[in-house]
């Protein structure tokens, strides 16, 4: 009798999905794939609904393993698939990984600044745009005037192909596009990878010999990084141009990363008026819809030109072929709360993965960079005059020394004020790192000072909102009539604000002032009319803050004058001197771009500081060369690797311990070369009701850095107990008070 041997079959280990999903954790999860989807099919980059505890979330996918990480009977299906293609190239997918594993975030979180809301919540792309018809590209120029709704849809539409959301987001309704749809002149049509427009509208001025050597040292087809050092006025923007017109040419498209948003509207405008290809552009002042149809026309490759703020390199493009990074020294490019990390260094990083080059452009380049141009990893080009032959500002100091002044200003430099506003017609602008009426509010009878309760800081006064406001955690109160402690009514404010000197101003000066400081620069409309004011020539004085040195062009300002250079001198901050040399230079800079020179005065109490005198001759590589002389003896950055590990808690002393707790844990098992100092308190240790702590990291190579990054991140996820208290790793930090 046969006995039958039972048939054995193996069976398939079902794939794991493993997903970055958008939660505080650092590390990615895993689930099945849903049953009716093969996962063969799958590919990274594609959005999964998937559960998450008790809810549904929006997750990235990063791989199909083999293995799960976890026990695979624990893991469940995944809900849905979003899409049917990739959102995320594998560039962007790579770069999210590594900006993960630097900066030391969550991946999830990193994946979420690379998607627009509307994509984080599960919304799909359009499949469909409208262009012109060959009827609608050859009607003549004014046939639709009295239809003032369709001229303006056939006017955008000539730059080229629109998503549904551009036309909507420009004042478009589909109303409109019905009707020129039954006139024949515009049709909807599937979305296509068509190159966006090469041509040009207009051609820019010739080259200077610096300028066209800067955008021939540009090789394609492979990474590099190139540092362009110009003084102010000497055709950045220019060189700029001209690399992205090459970069349309070959049919790829350019990455422009700016500081701020006030420089948007002026730089769209610049580069709409050379290129016919669209300009997409992505910032914190957009609406989610303008936002989401911008970064649809990066990713569709429909937009050649892509500008945006520093989360902008995180958009997706169809053919990668440029990044530009203007203003590079900027302190606006580094996040500083949530995910942290720098946008600079990050599009370096980028243009790496892509295989593609990247200009770093300013006046005043980080010692970063500039220590890296040494090294040779990039290469350094200068241009050293300004373009057409305009002359460099004349820079004095002006000894303040036992003399008068009146709202921070001398004799010496109101009478320079005068002499331009009111004998040569020209602007003026001012410049006072201080924003409010005065930074204190003092009782002379008793001696009392308003501080704020939640934080170590003196309250500002705001006189025109008659407040009193904390600069740091926003907490504001009434303008007191009488001294809270003694009752007495002498109130007395000492101290510079941009409230205080503009008053002054406008009483002594028949021209107008006006104020560009963020409590009078709300939003990009205020800062385009103030740019208005300044194209308009109108004589004027123009007294500001930093927000003044961001690039701003203002072709009729004769003068500049730095009110309280001395603020800027000393600073507990080791960058301290390297950003006051570049304020000074950048705000000088604005003098003289389109007359005859221009001048620069800087009042201080301390005319024969080395820096001053560096810069009165206008050696700012003499300043660069000293200060890293000094970053070198000491060996903070570039010469080192610096994080910090930040606690905040309610209690005063938890944060201590926490972060001497964590020392502990991680002695002996540092690199060699990695140096623990602190726990210290930070420069303001109470802010909003918390108590800061910080522990410095510094490391000789950056293999270290990140070493040390992973162990101090693992022990203090593995010490933290309490909900009152908190900590986040800030690697490569800009602010270390």
């Amino acid at each position: 009798m046969l006995c039958s041997r039972p048939i054995v079959t193996q069976s398939k280990k079902p794939a794991v999905l493993r997903v970055a999903a958008p939660v505080p954790l650092r590390r990615p999860f895993d689930y099945l794939a849903p049953e009716s989807q093969n996962p063969d099919r799958l590919r990274p980059g594609i959005r999964l609904r998937v559960p998450f505890g008790k809810r549904e979330i929006t997750a990235i996918l990063l791989e199909v393993a083999a293995e799960a990480s976890v026990n695979a009977e624990q893991l469940r299906p995944a809900l849905d698939v979003l899409d049917d293609k990739p959102l995320l190239t594998p560039g962007i997918m790579a770069l999210c990984k590594w900006s993960s594993d630097y900066y030391q975030h969550p991946v999830g979180e990193v994946f979420s600044a690379a998607i627009p809301k509307a994509l984080r919540e599960g919304r799909g792309l359009s499949e469909t745009h409208w262009r012109l018809t060959t009827e609608g590209k050859g009607l003549p120029e004014g046939a639709l005037s009295r239809a003032k709704s369709q001229a303006k849809a056939l006017a955008l539409l000539q730059t080229g192909e629109q998503l549904p959301e551009v036309l909507k987001n420009a004042g478009i309704s589909g109303a409109v596009l019905r009707e020129l749809t039954a006139k024949g002149l515009v049709e909807r049509c599937r979305i296509t990878t068509s190159l966006p427009s090469a041509a040009l509208k207009e051609n820019g001025p010739p080259l200077s010999e610096e300028q066209g050597s800067a955008v021939a040292a540009v090789e394609w087809d492979s990474f590099s990084c190139h540092l362009l050092q110009g003084v102010t006025g000497s055709g950045k923007t220019e060189v700029y141009l001209r690399l992205i017109a090459a970069c349309l040419d070959r049919g790829e498209q350019a990455l422009v990363l700016i500081p701020e948003i006030g420089l948007t509207p002026q730089t769209v405008k610049r580069f709409e008026a050379r290129f016919q290809s669209p300009v997409a552009v992505l910032h914190s002042g957009l609406s989610d819809g303008q936002r989401f149809a911008a970064w649809q026309a990066a990713q569709s490759g429909t937009a050649g030109i892509v500008m945006g703020t520093r989360s902008a390199i995180f958009t997706p493009l169809a053919r990668p072929g440029l990044i530009i990074v203007d203003e590079e020294h900027d302190g606006s490019y580094k996040q500083q709360d949530g995910f942290r990390y720098a946008a600079r260094d990050v599009a370096v990083k980028r243009a790496q993965l892509e295989g593609c080059p990247v200009m770093l452009g300013s006046a005043t380049p980080s010692l970063e960079s500039l220590e890296n141009a040494r090294r040779e990893r990039y290469r350094h080009h200068f241009l050293r005059g300004r373009q057409g032959g305009g002359e460099l500002p004349m820079l004095q100091t002006v000894d303040l020394r036992g003399l008068q002044l009146n709202a921070g200003i001398s004799d010496y430099l109101m009478a320079a004020i005068r002499e331009t506003v009111e004998a040569q017609k020209r602007q003026a602008l001012l410049f006072l790192n201080r924003r409010g009426f005065a930074p204190t509010l003092q009782c002379h009878s008793c001696g009392w000072v308003a501080g704020c309760d939640h934080c170590d800081a003196r309250l500002t006064v705001h006189l025109r909102k008659r407040c009193l406001r904390c600069h740091h955690c926003a907490a504001q109160r009434a303008l007191p009539a009488q001294c809270p402690d003694c009752g007495g009514t002498a109130l007395l404010t000492h101290g510079l604000g941009t409230e205080q000197t503009e008053e002054f101003l406008r009483n002594v000066l028949s021209c107008p002032v006006h104020r560009v400081d963020s409590d009078a620069m709300r939003g990009v409309d205020a800062m385009q009319s103030l740019l208005e004011v300044a194209h308009s020539e109108e004589p004027c004085v123009i007294l500001g803050t930093q927000m003044l040195t961001k690039g701003h062009h203002f072709p009729a300002v004769q003068l500049v004058g730095v009110i309280d250079a001395d603020a800027l001198l000393y600073s507990a901050d080791f960058r301290g001197e390297e950003r006051m040399a570049q304020l000074v230079v950048q705000v000088a800079g604005r003098a003289g771009r389109e007359s005859a020179g221009g001048k620069v005065l800087i009042q201080t109490h301390y005319p024969d500081d080395p820096l001053f005198e560096a810069l009165r001759h206008g050696h700012f590589e003499s300043i660069t060369r000293s200060l890293l002389d000094k970053r070198r003896a000491s060996g903070l950055p570039p010469y080192g690797q610096l994080m910090l590990l930040r606690s905040d808690a309610r209690n005063e002393r938890d944060g201590e311990a926490f972060l001497r707790a964590v020392q502990k844990e991680v002695t002996g098992f540092l690199p060699p070369d990695c140096q623990l100092i602190g726990p210290l308190p930070s420069a303001m240790p109470r802010r909003a009701g918390r108590f800061r702590w910080q522990l410095w990291c510094l490391s000789a190579s950056r293999g270290s850095a990140m070493a040390a990054a992973r162990l101090l991140v693992e022990r203090a996820e593995g010490l933290r107990k309490s909900r009152e208290l908190s900590w986040f790793i800030d690697v490569d930090p800009s602010d270390v008070v």
